[in-house]
């Protein structure tokens, strides 16, 4: 049975800039269906599946995912009309709170509808039966099934948690064999997923895009300053049950839209928001670091009641609260459970994949096993990445055996060179893990802030990564022994180990920790042979691993892409599969 699923609300934003004109441009992203997405499941497995914003270039966009379904089709081999099922990560059904103004309503039936779904797929492949063929999946089911199906637990408990799905924002799911069982909801207006928006908003970033920012903030902040006054924003109850006050600030339709009313009540506590690109503060990092525990503090109450409860001692995470690597760490180190397994794309680019799996378990095929890597999206054969230079103005190249690229680029990177590293098929989710990666040396004190300024022209408080193999991960960094393979996808905060922190200083946090990805050889063998040739030259076998992007651009995708961003950056050199990239002399 072949299944595609897809996500992204095409004209969300679009619909809200036409109806509401005149907002703060940031209020335009408080809205269902970004990250567009697609992915092809069949009998082998996940076949394919990749971002929207990989083909269009536009970060986070809703627009229908054409150009990657497009590519799951070729990837698979098949047409359209080779589909069984197209199914979609939303099941919105007219209720009451769509009829609250006429801008609810209206939108309702040209952006949230699976009628509006259906015009666009007709539009696009026309003469199909469509009532037939789309299958809309209550979009808490779709993270679900992403994080349930491919964990290879037979046994779990799963937890989604976002901003919102229809009219919930968390859901708890007891998952037995094939089966997923909703243990409960939490309705959309006590949503951790918004509170953390929301402050993100406070702090001068954008809503549904950079609450990374905020978590990579908090340890620079006191937890303790504001503590109190968060007493009364969230409140824990009995049985794991919490409530989000602050969000009932919120009056009407039109505050909703735009969070007035929570961030009235934020800045009445802590003083007026910050402008986007104004100086961080000390009272910013103070409020992101109680943000943040208040997020850690509510997501341990919950899971605590529930593993108690159930005696289920392993969990799945997915919904994009599920990308805070500092509260999956904490889970992690909290001894309430022996395994977690996260989906890396747990955003809702993910329930393109997840209602793709949910269709298929429907239908008695359900999905078996513990996936690998992510390695899902486009990949390019060294004939294309060929002709790409020599179509590409600026720079050659140079083919050399897999060795010699090893060997000259661990090489590069010791003598404090910055490497964009493009391999393999692209990965599926946000996060770079070797195929489309920036490499660096962990080692220099100053890497951080050279990449911060310099390559990725980002906030300087931002943190890296670091990549390490599994032979070596116990000896640098504090893993749950064991359990070695939740590493595999760069989703955990864990601590340095002391004695190597003033070792690492580009890939160690303020606070001692690190997003660290551990490497399996048979997952990843060219990078996992790179690293041990760095170490084998550095004395540290650790490489800094940043995603091949610059300021506001997607994770590149192509040869020719990866080509233009090399050449208007200040990277030093480019690694294209068997092909090492340098510029021209000017």
């Amino acid at each position: 049975m072949r299944v595609l699923g897809f996500s992204g609300m095409h004209d969300s934003v679009a619909f809200k800039r036409r109806e509401m004109p005149g907002l703060d441009p940031r209020h335009y992203r408080i809205v269902q269906g970004l990250d567009a997405a697609a992915a092809l499941v069949d009998d082998r497995g996940v076949v394919a599946a990749a971002a929207e914003e990989r083909f269009t270039g536009e970060k986070a966009t809703g627009a229908f995912p054409r150009g990657a379904i497009d590519f799951c089709l070729t990837r698979g081999g098949i047409t359209m009309s080779e589909v069984d099922r197209v199914a979609f990560g939303f099941d919105y059904r007219l209720t009451e709170s769509h009829e609250v103004s006429e801008f609810t309503r209206r939108r309702f039936h040209e952006v949230y509808s699976t009628e509006a779904r259906i015009a666009l797929l007709d539009e696009h492949w026309p003469g199909m039966d469509w009532h037939e063929l789309l299958v809309p999946v209550p979009h808490h089911h779709a993270h679900a099934a992403s994080a349930h199906h491919l964990s290879g637990f037979g046994e779990a408990l799963v937890l989604v948690a976002d901003g919102m799905g229809e009219t919930e924002s968390m859901t708890l799911f007891r998952a037995e064999g094939d089966e997923l069982s909703v243990l409960r909801q939490v309705p959309a207006l006590h949503s951790l997923g918004t509170l953390y928006g929301v402050v993100t908003l406070y702090l001068g970033f954008e809503f549904a895009m950079d609450e990374y920012k905020v978590m990579g903030l908090a340890p620079y902040g006191d937890r303790s300053r504001y503590a109190r006054e968060w007493e009364r924003l969230v409140r824990l109850g009995d049985q794991g049950r919490y409530t989000v006050p602050l969000l009932g600030e919120n009056r009407g339709w039109f505050e909703n839209e735009t969070h007035a009313g929570a961030l009235r009540v934020l800045t009445e506590l802590f003083g007026p928001p910050r402008s986007p690109g104004a100086p961080v503060e000390q009272r910013h990092m103070d409020v992101a670091a109680a943000a943040q525990a208040v997020l850690e503090r509510t997501l341990l109450h919950v899971v605590r009641h529930f593993t108690e409860e159930t005696g289920v001692r392993r969990l799945c995470l997915a919904g994009g609260v599920a990308l805070n690597c500092t509260a999956n760490g904490l889970l992690a180190r909290s001894g309430l459970v022996e395994r977690i397994f996260v989906q890396p794309a747990s955003g809702d680019d993910g329930t393109a994949l997840g209602a793709a799996l949910h269709v298929r378990a429907r239908n008695g095929l359900a999905h078996r096993g513990r996936m690998g890597m992510p390695y899902w999206g486009p990949a390019f054969s060294e004939e294309e990445i060929s002709e790409a230079v020599e179509n590409t103005p600026g720079c050659t190249a140079r083919a050399a055996s897999p060795a010699e690229i090893v060997n000259e680029t661990a090489r590069n990177i010791a003598e404090g060179r910055v490497v964009a590293w493009f391999q393999g098929a692209m990965e599926f989710g946000p996060r770079a893990l070797g195929n489309r990666s920036i490499l660096a040396d962990p080692r220099d004190p100053g890497m951080r802030d050279h990449l911060n300024a310099v390559v990725k022209q980002r906030e300087d408080f931002r943190p890296f990564a670091p990549v390490v193999r599994r032979e070596d991960v116990h000896r640098l960094f504090d893993v749950v022994a064991g359990a070695e393979d939740q590493y595999a996808h760069m989703l955990f905060v864990v601590q340095v180990r002391e004695e190597f922190r003033k070792e690492l200083p580009a890939v160690t946090h303020v606070d001692g920790t690190a997003r660290v990805q551990v490497v399996h050889r048979q997952d990843n063998e060219r990078l996992w042979e790179l690293i041990r040739v760095f170490g084998e030259i550095s004395g540290i076998p650790v490489l800094l691993n940043t995603s091949f992007n610059l300021r506001g651009q997607p994770v590149v995708r192509d040869p020719d892409t990866a080509l233009r961003t090399f050449l208007r950056s200040e990277l030093d050199h480019l690694v294209m599969g068997d092909h090492l990239v340098v510029r021209d002399a000017r």
